[in-house]
């Protein structure tokens, strides 16, 4: 089995001589390490790498360098291998420079000269740049493949679920890939029985549902205890830091969620606002830290898993699962989170996975290459879409009611978008009409302010826009404002029902729903403040009043 490539780029001989000792010392059973003091000899390497189909994993290389700088070299190596990632090694009179090749080349981190002891301030930064892009590398041979017809709405919906659940998988168009042929005649199967999934051991699913191919790749859908102390439902952020802060505190803790742990925030391609990451980092990557993290501490996930109502008999909480199996718990923290509204346009939802998408641009992103696509809503979400989708499509547009983008989107999304010239705004214009054969190909739009109307092709187009809270499951047990979503603590004690209601003598806690030891985090739980860092506060807090209700019981 081939083994991965480091490079390490300085044209200080001893510098080199020192990183080349550590990085290999540590690496080399996993890595090959190459070093050179040229940069241009690097970049010669690189690309004969990848006429031979080698692999490389990480770039290390240091800013002063008298062929070229170090940003400037990095640079011409994303190009190669725009997955590989980057470290920069710089002096402190460099750090501008570094900061700024951030933004230029997506730098990963940029390490300050020297850097002894490693064990301290090396390993680590390497350790997890490297688990980050194991995460999201399989050899060919080893990768679950999925054969489907492109804008097939199933084959959508297996590969979203897939990405979701952070299984890496490799596309194959029955349409244009030619290798996919073969792959039917082995599993003797024709194009109308599409989707077919290939598993790395060689077996294969004709067409499956999402708990058999869950089953298949190895996720977890029973649960192993008869009781928790707390059962949560719903994998975003705030039910995945619940997780995490209920397992390292002890407590027996089960996840449960119905499609793609992350929720929203694992289909952002770029989340740059995240506290601790001045590179950035992506959704699914966020969440693979998550789950990494909460399974460490023991944390039992469930994933699909689809609640159907909870009951309450002498205190505990009964949970009915869709499977018709029960979860038994002394409290739930329910952290569904919200999803984007289903708009109401004409011909819309014959194109539901086949053209027209909520959410998953990075899902489509290759299918979406040199085409015009569109995207509606003007918030951080469909900004970081519109960001990713730029360095595929030919043309992407963003649909917003308001003027101007900077009355809904974050300053720093603005200046990106600004500045990316195949990214087009196009205010007070919303869509009243989509329309193909098969599959998406033409939408209508209309200026809201003249009122003037046209139909233009279009590839794809993704909704950001709208949410409704994730409570269309659960039945009347807690209360709910009119939109539906869950009251809690002081907003609860609002009610005119409340008094009736709540028989204990303290007040509701903060996060608390009607029903004690039943409580709502994250987006779902009215009045709650949207975005990642405040889900992920709202789950923590969660658990702090968890603790304090199950030391009453």
């Amino acid at each position: 089995m081939k083994l991965p490539y480091i490079i390490l780029i300085d044209d200080d001989v001893q510098v080199l001589r020192a990183i080349q000792r550590d990085i290999r010392n540590q690496y080399r059973d996993d890595y090959k390490v190459v070093a050179t003091e040229s940069a241009t000899e690097a970049l010669e390497l690189i690309k004969e790498l990848k006429l031979k189909n080698e692999v490389v994993a990480l770039f290390i290389s240091d800013q002063r360098m008298p062929e070229m700088e170090g940003v400037a070299f990095l640079e011409l190596a994303n190009e190669i291998f725009p997955e590989a990632k980057k470290i920069l090694l710089t002096a402190y009179s460099d750090i501008e420079a570094a900061i700024k090749a951030i933004n230029t080349v997506k730098l990963d981190y940029y390490l300050l000269k020297p850097w002894h002891p490693a064990e301290e301030k090396l390993f680590p930064v390497v350790n997890d740049l490297l688990d980050e892009w194991q995460a999201l590398y399989k050899p060919d041979h080893e990768a679950t493949r999925i054969i489907g017809f492109q804008w097939s709405p199933k084959s959508h919906q297996l590969k979203e679920f897939l990405s979701g659940n952070l299984v890496p998988y490799i596309w194959m168009d029955v349409e244009s890939d030619d290798e996919a042929e073969k792959y039917l005649t082995s599993a003797n199967a024709s194009k109308s029985d599409l989707p077919l999934v290939i598993l790395k051991d060689g077996s294969f699913i004709i067409n499956p549902t999402l708990p058999v191919l869950a089953e298949r790749v190895g996720l977890q859908q029973k649960a192993s205890k008869e009781m928790y102390d707390v059962l949560i439902i719903g994998a975003g952020p705030a039910g995945l830091a619940a997780s995490v802060y209920g397992s390292c505190e002890g407590l027996k803790t089960l996840l449960i969620e119905r499609s793609n742990p992350g929720g929203q925030a694992s289909s952002s391609a770029r989340i740059e606002n995240y506290l601790g990451f001045p590179s950035g980092l992506s959704g699914a990557e966020l969440s693979r830290r998550a789950i990494t993290q909460t399974l460490r501490f023991g944390t039992e996930i469930l994933t699909p898993q689809e609640v159907r109502s909870i009951s309450i008999k002498d205190g505990y909480k009964i949970t009915e699962l869709a499977d018709g199996s029960e979860i038994h718990s002394k409290a739930i923290v329910i952290a569904t989170g919200v999803a984007y509204k289903k708009l109401e346009v004409e011909g819309m939802d014959s194109f539901t996975g086949a053209g027209v998408y909520y959410g998953a641009a990075a899902v489509e992103a290759q299918a979406c290459r040199n085409e015009s696509i569109y995207i509606i809503g003007g918030g951080n979400s469909a900004c970081q879409a519109a960001m990713y989708m730029s360095k595929f499509a030919k043309d992407v547009n963003i649909l917003i009611r308001k003027d101007k983008l900077s009355e809904v989107a974050a300053n720093y999304l603005v200046e990106n978008i600004s500045n990316t010239s195949n990214i087009h705004v196009l205010p007070h214009t919303e869509v009243i009409a989509c329309s193909g054969s098969t599959i998406l190909e033409t939408i209508t739009l209309k200026d809201a302010v003249t009122g003037e109307e046209k139909t233009v092709p279009a590839k794809a187009l993704f909704v950001y826009i709208g949410t409704r809270p994730g409570t269309g499951w659960l039945n009347d047990l807690v209360l709910k404002d009119e939109k539906g979503f869950i009251l809690s603590g002081s907003e609860l004690m609002k009610d005119k029902s409340f008094a009736s209601i709540w028989k204990l003598d303290r007040e509701p806690f903060l996060s608390e729903t009607s029903v004690p030891g039943i409580f709502a985090s994250g987006d779902v739980r009215f009045g709650a403040m949207t975005g990642i860092s405040a889900a992920v506060g709202e789950g923590s807090m969660a658990i702090r009043f968890v603790r304090k209700y199950l030391q009453e019981m």
